[in-house]
């Protein structure tokens, strides 16, 4: 398997995992479940049909992705797990800089690493709740509705 810095490094597969993701947060309610055909992709991307298949071939060997067979028709669904290695490496980063006080402590309180990555991670789930409501309110708002 290919490492995930190598797979996401690919712009064509990143815009694949962002339509995915787009769809993924629309909800597992909707009629479509979060899945898009590959045609559905195809149109999305502007891409022939051969070249979007090689990405999520990619994606899929890579389990950023997830496929369901119906007939002669692939469904897929984002997978977002194996994006938290890449997560964890970036968030030493992204949190470099960050000392909430001259000390160290925050509101009196020295945070140990473990509780620093649960709050990081707290952080990180509210600002994609924070994303998704971002998008539906846009997705509302072009459709009229």
């Amino acid at each position: 398997m290919a490492d995930i810095f190598d797979v996401i490094a690919d712009v064509t597969r990143r815009e694949l995992l962002r339509i995915l993701l787009e769809r993924y947060v629309e909800g597992a309610d909707a009629p479509h479940g979060g899945e898009m055909s590959v045609g559905e992709l195809v149109t999305s991307m502007g891409l022939s049909q051969p070249t979007v298949s090689k990405h999520l071939k990619v994606l899929r060997d890579s389990s950023l992705v997830t496929v369901r067979d119906q007939g002669q028709h692939r469904f897929y669904r984002l997978d977002y797990a194996p994006l938290e290695t890449v997560e964890d490496w970036l968030l030493p980063f992204l949190s470099a800089d960050f000392d909430p006080t001259e000390d160290g402590h925050a509101d009196g309180v020295m945070l140990n690493a473990r509780l620093r990555r649960v709050a990081t991670r707290i952080g990180a789930f509210a600002g994609t709740a924070g994303h998704r409501v971002s998008s539906v309110t846009a997705r509302l708002r072009r459709d009229g509705a």
